[in-house]
């Protein structure tokens, strides 16, 4: 190094801030500690499984699962059950053969003795609990459906014909065409002491299926638990997919930098952020549910952002003649402050998702935070670091000076944007733009628009079993209890009772409901036979010893030891969610009227019950956290930048992004639930980086006292170069989760695609325009400006 050189590197280091001093005075301290961290965060990573819970995936403090929680043990199997549906494939066949019965009993018996099924609650033909009744002249008679002479002979299987019929099962665990049957399988959440095990589970459901269905005979399996099991197993696909984007992402940056050692550094460094994030999460007793999954893709994705400008930065200032480690301590130097205060933005932008009382998005808010705040160590220190001694190639410094040294046509046509003849052009267009996404985003609806798991595709082998199931039985899986709660032993009151077939009645004329079943229901059939099957007698009697004889006649499940609880069961025809709205606001305002001392009205059990609840707990956070997460990016900005036209540049292209967006989901059919909410929060996080890194280099030129048009230009030269870069990769990275088959997977992607683009747009289009107006007759002052010593 010549003396010259000294002199000037001596010069820079006096204005270095004291971060910078602190860090490159002491590169192989440094080095060493984030490797042993790296290491060791690295054996933590390995051992982060997927794990998912029924509990996760609702919200406990809303008043319905609240509700259904205190009476869980009285409503064993209207929560977390599976069906296992054992169908004839046979042309012609019935369930009434020797060898389908076999095979019924075979299926039974393993079903049992899954760990994790409730085994006193499993339902099924052979269940001695599933029992017939027939009104004779002598009074009741009864038993199981399957008797206890059944031997597989001829007659045998013809009163088991006759008992199926007397069951009342036909269409709940016997198909209507008699060529299936249902094994109801409850759960439990604790196994051994442990949690439940869903993806353990849902293959030892697959490995039954395999095992039970061939020509003759075909297993088919619905349920939460095996809806989470094929989410689990789809979404570790998601690792495929990160290889892909990783592949994309290092070709793009090696087109963009001509240089192997600036293309690859930065993609080790994001991969290390997502080792870190992972490795944290283990330690905090984290695991990966499916919904979490897609978290290190977007830590990874917005760590080669910043990467990207860090080494962008760096050719820059080692094309004016810089040293390697100059370079990197002056790219560090303009871009440490941007960056922290982009990364901050993120990370509490992501912990807005706290105020979502679903474990699920509370814990993919956790993990999103520490992927980003991690991104800080990785990307805007150890990548400086590793810089410092590797350098930026010859070919990219000499590419990045001659950069430097010709004019540009496409940026200077894009530096139009910040003209004052076009600017109030485009400011008219993002107005329309914005009107449009409002009238688009009033069509946005909470919760499932589908029928079947949205989450899968329509093509999927769970939803085509779930389709065979709605399609062949009277009640579907979309089940709704309203639990009616009476004085202790006050379930058989002639008062409660009546009400409650009241609120049936009522029911069974509503659009969506399929069916009802109820004590009192039940009760006017037990009636009707105890007077020969007269159906005039088929009616609550005001006779307590009447009620009383009449009630102990009703199967097991419909009445507690306490008698203080009649379940009121609504089978559903969906679960879309204009469906459970229509249903819960009349049953609200059914309790609004009817609700006495002798019954009062409670929702909800049941998924549909559950999944109502949830589409409340969203509509009632989804707006609040949209609102609190652009307070906190704006106050961020704010007090960084002390300028509120610094907020309004920045700020405004994120909100017509999310209006967009919104304004999209509507129009292709995507409601907001647990898997697309978090979309919009990440969305907006990852869109600030880009505004805040074009503002910060816009506002330093403007600093130094070039005009707007001439400061945006030289902005677009370096730092909008790397936004516009980042922007388009990451979109093709995300846009390849199309071709996923978890379909919320696929509309993540097409969303995040959206949002990736539309945020380059809206900082490269925008951002200049509302500068003309608002930045125009002003000189930014140091103070307003990040500090920066070097431009390009």
């Amino acid at each position: 190094m010549t003396s010259q050189e000294q002199q000037t590197t001596a010069a820079l280091d006096s204005q270095a801030p004291w971060l910078e001093r602190v860090i490159f005075h002491a590169r192989p301290v440094w080095l060493g500690l984030l490797l042993l961290v790296t290491i060791f965060l690295a054996t933590q990573a390995v051992q982060v499984k997927p794990e998912a819970s029924f509990e996760k995936l609702i919200p406990l403090s809303h008043p319905y699962i609240e509700n259904f929680m205190e009476r869980q043990d009285d409503l064993r199997g209207l929560g977390n059950a599976v069906r296992i549906v054992v169908t004839v494939e046979e042309e012609g066949a019935d369930i009434f053969s020797a060898a389908y019965m076999q095979r019924l009993q075979d299926v039974y018996d393993e079903v049992r003795f899954l760990p994790g099924v409730d085994q006193s609650a499993v339902r099924s033909l052979w269940d001695p609990a599933v029992r017939w009744t027939q009104v004779t002249e002598e009074g009741f008679e009864g038993g199981t459906v399957i008797p206890d002479t059944y031997d597989g002979s001829a007659e045998s299987l013809e009163v088991l014909r006759e008992n199926v019929l007397r069951s009342g099962q036909v269409g709940i665990l016997v198909a209507n065409d008699f060529r299936s049957t249902i094994v109801l399988a409850p759960l439990v959440e604790m196994v051994d002491g442990q949690p439940l095990n869903y993806q353990t589970f849902s293959h030892s459901l697959e490995e039954i299926r395999d095992r039970f269905s061939d020509d003759t005979f075909q297993i088919r399996i619905i349920g939460f638990a095996k809806l989470i099991g094929d989410l689990i197993d789809g979404a570790t696909q998601v690792g495929f997919f990160f290889l892909i984007a990783l592949a994309i992402t290092f070709v793009l940056l090696f087109l963009y930098s001509r240089c192997f050692k600036s293309s690859i550094i930065p993609l080790i460094c994001s991969v290390i952020a997502v080792v870190w994030q992972l490795g944290l999460l283990k330690l905090m007793g984290f695991g990966l549910d499916p919904y979490s999954m897609l978290v290190p893709f977007l830590v990874f994705a917005i760590a080669v952002s910043h990467g990207v400008q860090v080494i962008n930065a760096m050719a820059i200032e080692a094309s004016h003649g810089y040293s390697r480690l100059m370079a990197a301590r002056l790219a560090f130097r303009s871009l440490y402050v941007a960056g922290i205060l982009a990364l901050v933005s993120d990370a509490i932008g992501f912990m807005t998702l706290l105020f979502i009382d679903i474990q699920v998005i509370q814990e993919l808010a956790i993990a999103a935070a520490l992927g980003v705040a991690v991104i800080i160590l990785t990307n805007l220190l150890l990548l400086p670091l590793i810089m410092s001694y590797l350098g930026v190639g010859k070919t990219s410094i000499i590419r990045a000076e001659r950069k430097r040294q010709e004019t540009s046509p496409i940026w200077h046509r894009i530096s139009f944007f910040s003209h004052k003849k076009v600017a109030p052009w485009s400011l008219l267009v993002a107005l329309i733009l914005g009107v449009v996404g409002l009238i688009g985003s009033a069509q946005l609806q909470i919760g499932d628009l589908d029928e079947g798991a949205p989450e899968l595709r329509p093509d999927s082998r769970y939803n085509l079993d779930n389709a065979y199931v709605t399609r062949n039985y009277a009640t579907s899986a979309d089940v709704l209890v309203v639990m009616v709660e009476t004085p202790e032993q006050g379930c058989v009151a002639f008062e409660a009772l009546e009400a409650v077939d009241r609120l049936e009645w009522q029911m069974r004329n509503l659009e969506g409901v399929q069916g009802t079943m109820s004590p009192a229901y039940i009760t006017q059939r037990v009636i009707a036979g105890f007077n020969e099957g007269n159906l005039k007698w088929e009616a609550l009697s005001r006779n307590q010893f009447v009620l009383n004889q009449a009630m102990s006649n009703l199967p097991a499940g419909m009445i507690n030891n306490q008698c203080d609880l009649l379940p009121v069961i609504l089978y559903l025809e969906d679960h879309k969610a204009d469906t459970l709205v229509r249903v819960t606001r009349e049953i609200e305002a059914f309790a609004a009227e009817n609700n006495s001392e002798a019954a009062v009205f409670m929702l909800a059990a049941g998924s549909a019950g559950i999944e109502a609840a949830t589409n409340e707990e969203i509509a009632r956070a989804q707006t609040f956290m949209l609102i609190f997460v652009y307070a906190v990016v704006a106050a961020l900005v704010l007090i960084t930048f002390r300028s509120w036209r610094a907020v309004i540049c920045i700020v405004a292209p994120l909100g017509l992004t999310s209006v967009l967006c919104q304004a999209l989901m509507a129009q292709l059919g995507i409601g907001v639930k647990v898997a697309t909410l978090p979309v919009i929060a990440l969305g907006v996080g990852i869109g600030v980086d880009y505004g805040i890194y074009i503002y910060s280099r816009l506002s330093q030129y403007l600093r130094e006292g070039e005009n707007l048009q001439d400061a945006y230009y030289h902005t677009l030269r370096s730092t909008g170069k790397a936004v516009s870069f980042t922007g388009l990769t990451l979109a093709i990275g995300v846009g390849t989760w199309v071709f996923s088959p978890i379909k919320f997977q696929a509309d993540m992607g097409i969303l995040l695609t959206f949002m990736f683009i539309w945020n380059m747009i809206g900082a490269l289009w925008l951002l200049p325009a509302f500068a003309r107006y608002l930045l125009k007759d002003q000189v930014v002052t140091k103070d307003q400006a990040t500090p920066t010593t070097q431009s390009s």
